[in-house]
C-alpha cells in the first residue's frame, strides 16, 4: 500500500535566537556585543524535517506548541518548507520553546527554554499515524522528558506497523546521560549520535571504546565527527569518510542534523550505505554556509548550486 508520507519525524519544537559575529563568550557580571541577529525556526526535530522535505521526501510532523507567536514561526516554517504540519498539537495552554545561540567563531554556547517540548508523551502518536509513513525518525531524547522511558516502546511500535527508524538522541542538559541503550537501539536501523555524545553515554574515553560498548545493540551506527568527517560502524565493518571541507563556515548551527537528512534521504531510497554517508557529510557541509540549520536548504536549486560551487559535487 502506498505510504502518505516519506518521513515522519516525532520530536521538539522551538524557536532560535541566534546571535552571530561576537569577539567572545561573556562572562559573568560583564556584557558582549552580537554584530548580527536571527530568529528563525530550531530544534534538532524540526530542522532534521525541513531539510530532508526540501531535498524531495514527503514528510510530517508529530510535536507540540504552545498558541503563540513563536509557534506561528515554527509552523509557518515548517509550511514553507513543505513539511505537513496536521498533527502537531497547539496547546493554549503552553509556551513554545526557544533557545538563545551564541556563536563564537565555529563554537557555540546554547540556552533553551523547554516550555511546550515537556509534553509530548507516547500517548500522543498513534498506530493510525504511524502506519501513514515509511520510516520514523526522532530526535533530542533529553529534552523531551515526558518521553523518557517509553522510546524503546515507541520504536517497537513502529517497526510493527513496518516502519525503519533512525534516532539521534542529541545533548543532555543534566549531562547524565541515562538512556537504555539495550531497550532501544535494538529497534532502531540507523543510530545518529555524534562522537562526544557516544562517549558520554558509554563513558568510554575513545571512539572505539565507545563502538564496542552499542555495538551489540545498534544497527547501524553512524557517528557524526564535524570537520573530521563521519564514521559508520555496520554489519562489523567500520567505515571512515572525510568531511567536506568548508573554509569560510557562516555557523555550524545544525549541521549535524542536515548530515542526518542528508544519510535518511538516501537511506529511504535504498541506497547502500557508503552513498549515505557520503551525500549525509555533504548536506552537513552544505549547512555551515549560510546562518541556521535549514538556510541553505530553502530553495533546492541553491542546494545543489551550493554542493557544486562550494565543494564541487553535482
Amino acid at each position: 500500500m502506498e505510504k502518505m508520507y516519506d518521513v515522519l519525524v516525532v520530536g521538539e519544537l522551538n524557536v532560535d535566537l541566534i546571535l552571530d559575529e561576537i569577539e567572545k563568550f561573556p562572562e559573568v557580571g560583564k556584557e558582549v556585543l552580537a554584530q548580527r541577529m536571527t530568529l528563525t525556526l530550531g530544534s534538532s526535530s524540526a530542522i532534521f524535517a525541513s531539510n530532508i522535505s526540501s531535498l524531495g521526501a514527503r514528510v510530517a510532523f508529530i510535536g507540540k506548541i504552545g498558541k503563540d507567536k513563536f509557534g506561528e514561526v515554527v509552523l509557518e516554517s515548517l509550511q514553507k518548507n513543505k513539511v505537513d504540519i496536521s498533527m502537531i498539537k497547539v496547546d493554549d495552554s503552553l509556551g513554545t520553546g526557544a533557545t538563545v545561540i551564541l556563536n563564537v567563531d565555529e563554537d557555540r554556547a546554547n540556552t533553551t527554554y523547554p516550555g511546550a517540548m515537556d509534553y509530548l508523551t507516547i500517548d500522543d502518536i498513534g498506530d493510525d499515524e504511524l502506519k501513514k509513513a515509511r520510516h520514523l525518525h526522532f530526535s533530542s531524547y533529553f529534552l523531551q522528558p515526558g518521553m523518557w522511558g517509553s522510546l524503546g516502546d515507541l520504536f517497537r511500535k513502529a517497526k510493527a506497523n513496518g516502519l525503519t527508524t533512525s534516532f539521534d538522541m542529541q545533548w543532555d542538559p543534566k549531562e547524565t546521560w541515562k538512556l537504555d541503550v539495550a531497550d532501544v537501539l535494538p529497534h532502531v536501523d540507523v543510530f545518529l549520535p555524534n562522537e562526544t555524545e557516544l562517549k558520554l553515554l558509554t563513558g568510554k574515553n575513545t571512539m572505539d571504546e565507545a563502538i564496542e560498548a552499542v555495538k551489540e545493540y545498534a544497527n547501524i551506527l553512524v557517528i557524526k565527527r564535524g570537520n573530521k568527517g563521519s564514521v559508520v560502524f555496520c554489519e562489523g565493518q567500520l567505515v571512515e569518510m572525510p568531511a567536506f571541507l568548508n573554509k569560510n563556515v557562516v555557523d555550524a548551527i545544525g549541521a549535524g542534523d542536515s548530515f542526518n537528512a542528508g544519510f535518511i534521504y538516501k537511506f529511504i531510497q535504498g541506497k547502500e550505505i557508503a552513498e549515505c554517508q557520503k551525500f549525509g557529510n555533504l548536506t552537513g557541509a552544505v549547512s555551515t554556509t549560510a546562518a541556521g540549520g535549514t538556510t541553505a536548504f530553502e530553495d533546492y536549486e541553491r542546494f545543489k548550486q551550493t554542493a557544486k560551487k562550494q565543494f564541487g559535487v553535482d
